[in-house]
């Protein structure tokens, strides 16, 4: 059952107005530039630095706590990273102007069209995570890095490569935006096809062409559209709408693609290998973490590869080959392990949030610290600086996490069995392998 939030004039007003949205722009932008300021200037530690702490603390868990499981892709709405370079690319800040700026406006390559090497990033920044969570001038340099290679592909290709094929973050928000109770779609598709100009994907007077090289007609899940609001604005025909759903609505559609499949192993993989590195008692491993560039390090890498890339898809493997066995399935494994992947989507983003849970209620006390002393300085702006550190809901923790992840197991049997129906595969031993590794990560946390 859904419900569309546009056929009230005033949310669709608002969200077709540009200044608003420019406004959540700059403020984030500003914030973003500041982060990267006092990481490169401010305190080396960490926890009394802005650029650590309100990144991997109070964004974070804005991130997967609210915005990634109740808006989806809402994030990508107002994130500042590809916004000079779209400015450049575009030759605007507001509306279209009149002639097209002239720029290289490369296509990407078609070999690259998919999620692999977002995939890869993911893992190469996950490789070096410790080191970025705590030290302020390492999570600088990857802002930076970021906003400048966002830049660059904006003004070499056309439309916002970097966040559809590039960017780490972007890759980990369109998995689980799947899972979001909020989704754009057209009203009808009989509409877009008899639509002349398609104006939602090559622009117009009234706005831009899809940033994300996405047509909306097309549209069957949350995965791919960054909620940039460009083709409301330019439909000429009101057949754009923002839908509230059912939670989990895109997962009922298994996914068929192997890259999507392992975007899911690598975010299980990696919320484990956090929870052990971050939150666990053993500290060799830890050590050997934060290490980079040690034979120490260089041997949790591989672990850590293993373990993402091997061991978890093996499982995984041998749970779907069993449930063929016992179904009498020729269907390819391939197509009944990529669409199987699909139930470790809400599983995944429980590990997430169970993990965030314990990080974030650790470590938040660090905010307010931060907030007045944002270079380390010794400032104290709100009077907040001489806090001290402590953990907060202490007792109501584990008790959450549980919660938390015996409904990401429920979820994840709910989906397999979904799935199970749909390719008439037997789904019990990938539900048996839901269960194992989330006795794990319950381990792992508790």
């Amino acid at each position: 059952m859904r419900s569309e939030l546009t056929r009230f004039s005033v949310v669709k007003s608002l969200l077709k107005n540009r200044w608003p949205q420019l406004f959540g722009f700059i403020v984030m932008l500003a914030g973003f530039l500041y982060a990267i300021m006092t990481g490169f200037i401010g305190t080396p530690v960490g926890n009394n630095n802005f650029s650590t702490v309100f990144v991997w603390i109070a964004w974070w868990a804005i991130l997967i706590l609210v915005a990634v499981p109740f808006f989806g892709r809402g994030w990508c709405a107002v994130c500042p990273i590809p916004l000079p370079g779209e400015w450049i690319q575009r030759g605007a800040i507001l509306e279209p102007p009149s002639r097209k700026p002239r720029r290289f406006n490369l296509r990407w390559p078609n070999k690259l069209r998919n999620i692999w090497l977002q995939n890869l990033t993911f893992t190469l920044v996950a490789l070096f995570s410790t080191v970025i969570l705590t030290t302020p001038k390492v999570t600088a340099v990857v802002l930076a890095a970021m906003l400048f290679l966002a830049v660059g592909m904006s003004i070499v290709f056309e439309r916002r490569t970097f966040c559809r094929y590039l960017c780490p973050v972007s890759g980990f928000i369109g998995l689980y935006a799947q899972t979001a109770p909020v989704e754009l779609r057209v009203k009808d598709k009989q509409v877009c096809i008899t639509c002349k100009g398609k104006p939602c994907y090559n622009g117009s007077a009234a706005g831009y062409g899809c940033p994300w090289d996405v047509f909306p007609g097309g549209l069957t899940k949350n995965t791919y559209c960054g909620l940039c609001m460009e083709c409301l604005r330019t439909c000429p025909n009101d057949n754009i709408a923002i839908n509230l759903r059912p939670f989990a609505a895109d997962l009922g559609q298994p996914s068929r693609k192997l890259d999507e499949a392992f975007k899911a192993f690598i975010m299980l993989g990696a919320a484990m290998v956090y929870a052990g590195v971050l939150l666990g008692p053993w500290g060799e491993l830890k050590s050997a973490a934060y290490s980079v560039g040690t034979v120490a390090w260089f041997g949790y890498v591989m672990a850590f590869l293993a373990f993402i890339f091997g061991l978890l898809p093996a499982l995984f493997w041998l749970a779907v080959k069993l449930g063929q066995v016992l179904s009498k399935s020729n269907v390819p494994a391939r197509h009944v392990f990529a669409a199987f992947a699909t139930a470790l989507v809400p599983l995944g983003l429980m590990f997430w949030v169970a993990f965030s849970l314990s990080f974030v209620l650790t470590n938040a006390s660090y905010i307010f610290i931060a907030f007045s002393d944002p270079f380390g300085w010794g400032w104290n702006l709100f009077g907040t600086a001489a806090l001290t550190w402590q953990p907060y809901l202490t007792t109501a923790l584990v008790p959450l996490q549980t919660l938390v992840l015996v409904g990401g197991l429920l979820w994840s049997v709910r989906t397999a069995q979904k799935v199970g129906r749909e390719v008439k595969i037997q789904p019990v031993p990938v539900i048996v392998f839901s269960m194992l590794v989330t006795l794990v990560m319950l381990g792992l946390l508790l």
